[in-house]
């Protein structure tokens, strides 16, 4: 390693309303070198065990990497860490769009907050100085309005805002932190944790773009980038189609999960909620993050229902609040979209939530007593559009599907916790578990709960290993193709152990797992290695890369012991056990003991105790964790 810089921390005490600069040496940087790494670094540095995830002990880190802002594509990207309300665990999400590289521009690596603030406050940072300003006045308002209102207060456009609407105010378990009234840190209610504090917003302003150490070198990524774009067929498919470009493929093979997970298939509605659809009907314009040329985003209007200003719905929430509720109308989900970015909601929680409540509904688990005379079944969209709003701002039945499924279902008590869909408390994405068998493994042991870019998906592994994907994954380690993805084996477990040190390595170094993940993406492995030397000077090599990955994960997997979880989180809801009822699909399930047998074979690579299913001494001493045994 050639060169490595400091780290520049910003720690905001909102009991003192104090702003203190501090400094980490790029020796120690350098193993946790932004992201997700950082912020745990500092997390388990100065939060001890066992705080309220919603009291003002515990510790909420907004971090970038050193790689963040350089203009190329998929670099726009921070990591939000804190001890999750939703699930108790460490809470991890990450999002895109402009603000990350504004927060680098301004020389900021990381924000830690800690404490409460007596009244509403938010942050501006301008350079090197940084201030807290009153939002009593912000308090209450979406997304939209309060955007409005800072930059007006501030006399400026040019800033960058990452904020909480009324429903991380609300403290709802799974809100969401929003920048640009359209991308979110979404997962693990961080939301929820910055109301709690009573911080209303982050405003950065915007500063001069950062330039490469070595231009020349650094060129090689960027020049040919449309050629490139163009040549890869899923990538161009993300720009033409966005994310929802899979919808359709998904329901064809039988495994879109509709109606909350109870099948694969869903033929009133897949067309509808597609991602051609979208792009034929709906669709204004697309979007991008900073500096990034895929443009995968989705602006989308409806006069007088839908407002651009929102962007509009991913594969994610074309799911969970279309198939997982049984609805197909791209107009509500379009809707669904916006009032979640408008009052700060995760859509995967939300829509798994809605899904989860219909059933119970159906089922006679919940009566209309219990929901104020409202009849939340699957395929009403204008129920589905009320909860939403019931939800953020916690009314009625509302206020206890705020508490996440998994809680609200163990208040309900009967048979709810059966169609509760979560690991760890945190709801599951829209990539069955029955289709991507590794990808369902990953959601089991993943410290932060089910999540579907924390690891590479099986389909991958129907092409060839002499393709280009199959030498970008021979690259870290792996080299063999499947003609049935649905295989679970020792090999497929090391597939996901792998991609899953990869990916959590992207999440350190905050990049965008659609550009430069380990197989299909635009950049493999050996760009990551040019971007390292070229963007910053930083020479390392893949194994080095692979660690710090390693290593993230097992510090996440450390702060959980300290909380109590073990082995017994690790497993899939009963129902993926079960066959599914219709469709391409019929018949398909996974064998649990199979499953236990992979994640057994997991602990073993991963070189985790066994018996607790947790990083043993010699590990952590591995990868110069073994401070944490202090």
């Amino acid at each position: 390693m050639s060169f490595f810089p400091d780290a520049n921390i910003l720690h905001v005490d909102l009991n003192q309303l104090k702003i203190i600069r501090k400094t980490i040496p790029g020796e120690t940087y350098s193993l946790y070198p932004g992201g997700g790494a950082l912020a745990l670094y500092l997390i388990l540095q100065g939060m001890g065990a066992g705080v309220d995830p919603l009291g003002p002990e515990n510790m909420l880190v907004f971090a970038v990497s050193p790689l963040t802002g350089l203009p190329v594509s998929g670099q726009s990207r921070m990591v939000v860490s804190t001890r999750s309300p939703l699930t108790g665990a460490i809470g991890e999400s990450q999002g895109g769009g402009f603000f990350p590289a504004a927060l680098k521009g301004n020389g900021w690596d990381a924000v830690v907050f800690t404490g409460r603030a007596p009244k509403p406050v938010y942050l501006e940072i301008k350079g090197s100085e940084a201030r807290l300003r009153p939002a009593e006045h912000l308090w209450g308002r979406v997304t939209g309005e309060a955007e409005d209102l800072i930059r007006e207060e501030l006399g400026t456009k040019n800033i960058e805002i990452a904020q909480i609407g009324p429903a991380g105010e609300n403290l709802v378990r799974f809100a969401c932190i929003i920048n640009r009234c359209s991308r979110a840190n979404g997962r693990t209610g961080c939301g929820a944790v910055m109301g709690s504090k009573n911080l209303k917003a982050v405003v950065v302003h915007k500063s001069k773009p950062r330039m490469p150490v070595d231009p020349v070198e650094f060129r090689y990524l960027t020049r040919n980038i449309s050629k490139r774009i163009n040549e890869n067929s899923i990538v161009y498919s993300l720009k033409k189609f966005g994310t929802a470009g899979n919808i359709k493929d998904n329901h064809e093979a039988g495994f879109l999960a509709t109606r909350n997970f109870t099948s694969g298939w869903f033929p009133e509605g897949a067309e509808n909620l597609s991602g051609d659809n979208i792009a034929a009907t709906i669709l204004k314009k697309t979007d991008t993050c900073y500096a990034c040329s895929v443009r995968c985003k989705r602006v989308v209007a409806i006069p007088g229902k839908v407002d651009s200003r929102y962007g509009g719905p991913e594969y994610e929430t074309c799911a969970a609040m279309g198939s997982y509720c049984g609805i197909g109308s791209l107009e509500a989900v379009a809707m669904a979209n916006q009032l979640c970015n408008m009052y700060g909601l995760d859509t995967i929680s939300c829509g798994a939530t809605i899904a989860f409540a219909m059933e119970c509904y159906e089922r006679g688990i919940l009566t209309s007593a219990d929901t104020g005379g409202m009849a939340p079944k699957f395929g009403d969209a204008a129920v589905m559009l009320k909860l939403i709003e019931m939800i953020a701002k916690r009314e009625g039945i509302g206020d206890l599907l705020a508490e996440g499924s998994l809680r609200a279902a163990r208040k309900i008590g009967k048979e709810a916790e059966y169609l509760s869909l979560t690991l760890k408390g945190l709801e599951i994405p829209a990539h069955m578990p029955q289709f991507k068998p590794a990808v369902g493994l990953i959601y089991a042991v993943n410290p932060y709960g089910a999540d579907h870019q924390s690891s590479e998906h099986d389909t991958v592994l129907t092409l060839p290993p002499d393709s280009v994907e199959g030498e970008r994954l021979a690259r870290i380690g792996f080299r063999k193709s499947y003609d049935n993805p649905l295989e679970l084996d020792a090999d497929k477990v090391r597939f996901a152990f792998l991609t899953q040190c990869f990916y959590s390595l992207t999440d350190t170094l905050c990049l965008c797992q659609f550009v430069w993940g380990p197989s299909w993406q635009l950049y493999g492995p050996e760009e990551l290695l040019v971007f390292c030397r070229s963007g910053i000077g930083w020479e390392t090599t893949m194994e080095d890369l692979m660690r710090i990955g390693e290593r993230h994960i097992n510090m996440m997997r450390y702060f959980n012991a300290r909380e109590g979880f073990n082995k017994e989180q690790d497993s899939l809801p009963k129902r993926f056990f079960q066959p599914l009822p219709d469709g391409p699909s019929k018949g398909v399930k996974i064998e649990e003991d199979k499953f236990k047998e992979a994640v057994g074979q997991y602990y073993q690579l991963a070189g985790w105790d066994p018996t607790t299913g947790n990083p043993t001494a010699a590990k952590l001493k591995e990868l110069s964790l073994d401070w944490l045994l202090e």
